[in-house]
């Protein structure tokens, strides 16, 4: 166990340093970040001083180790768009994405695994097969079209629910708001977590069927059900618990791009989050930010990935005995 864990940290390690080289390419590659700091009227010696005082004039690796230690204390310089430190605007920003990445993950992991097991197990009934049908509509249309359908529907057309916003959020801290203490804050959110949310569910709705249809074709659940064991007791412990192996790795793939594709669902709800930042990082070429977002999403992967390789070991007792065998 703890072998496991260290190889997986020094991989962890290394895909940062890999990412972490991808973003500060980004300041040598994309524009002069003099050109985008300073007015069209300043002198080259103002330039060249400004060039000096960042260290622009210094060698690539020292630029680069420079970085990885400014970006391991949580500094990513000055948003030029902005003009204030990248990490006190992602402090601000951060809440409102992950408050919208809990609620859609929630989701998604809750309705997913329950429609998976209903559909397995009743797969013959009418209401499975308009579930199944139903969840092409999350697969196979775009995330933006099916939040403007969203709201045109509950917003325009029945006006139960707001289409963008946050609605009133509550201070806890200095740099953290919520919008869970309030009831437009729960309304604000409804729409644009099943936007984000619909697709992994749907996924990991066919997933859970499909392992759980599997898994009931094995012998050992034919072998249970000639002893006599309740049908309740063969579906919800023993062949739950071995559909329920693959799909952790799948739910937490899918929890790290609820985080990195609620770009979209931002900038169409226009919630106040950092995916809808990085758009706007985009636009104006603020690279700070543009880095500092890569950092930080490669960072979910890897920390969920590592998670989930623990769930996985902890779950599976045969990883826990070819561990034990490798050792002898």
């Amino acid at each position: 166990m703890i072998a496991m864990l260290i190889r997986r940290l020094i991989q962890a390690v290394l895909v940062m340093l890999v990412v972490a080289f991808i973003s500060f390419s980004l300041f040598q590659f994309v524009g002069d970040p003099i050109n985008n700091m300073v007015g069209q009227e300043s002198s080259q010696q103002d330039r060249a001083e400004l060039r000096e005082r960042l260290g622009l004039n210094d060698p690539i690796p020292i630029q680069f180790f420079r970085f990885v230690g400014n970006a391991v204390q949580g500094e990513f310089g000055i948003s030029y768009r902005m003009a204030r430190p990248v990490s006190e605007v992602i402090a601000e920003r951060l809440p409102a994405t992950l408050e919208l990445a809990l609620i859609s993950g929630v989701l998604a992991i809750s309705l997913g695994i329950g429609l998976g097991v209903y559909t397995a197990l009743r797969r013959d009934g009418w209401l499975s097969h308009f579930i199944m049908s139903s969840s092409l509509i999350g697969v196979s249309l775009p995330t933006f079209l099916i939040g403007i359908l969203l709201i045109y529907l509950f917003s325009v057309e029945l006006q139960w629910l707001p289409s963008f916003g946050r609605g009133e959020t509550v201070q806890i801290t200095d740099n953290w708001s919520t919008g869970l203490l309030t009831v437009s804050g729960w309304k604000s959110l409804i729409l644009p977590s099943i936007t984000l949310g619909l697709f992994q569910l749907t996924l990991l709705m066919r997933l859970v069927r499909a392992e759980m249809l599997e898994v009931l074709r094995t012998d050992y659940i034919k072998f249970a059900r000639a002893r006599g064991i309740k049908q309740r007791s063969i579906h919800f412990r023993h062949a739950l618990k071995n559909t329920l192996l693959p799909v952790i790795t799948i739910a937490g793939l899918q929890l790290g791009s609820i985080i990195a594709f609620a770009i979209i669902t931002e900038t169409v709800f226009q919630w106040p989050g950092v995916g809808l930042l990085f758009i706007n990082a985009i636009r104006f070429v603020d690279i700070p930010f543009m880095s500092a977002y890569l950092l930080l999403i490669a960072l979910v992967f890897v920390a969920i990935n590592l998670i989930v390789d623990l769930l996985y070991f902890a779950v599976d007792p045969r990883l826990r005995t070819v561990k034990r065998s490798a050792g002898r």
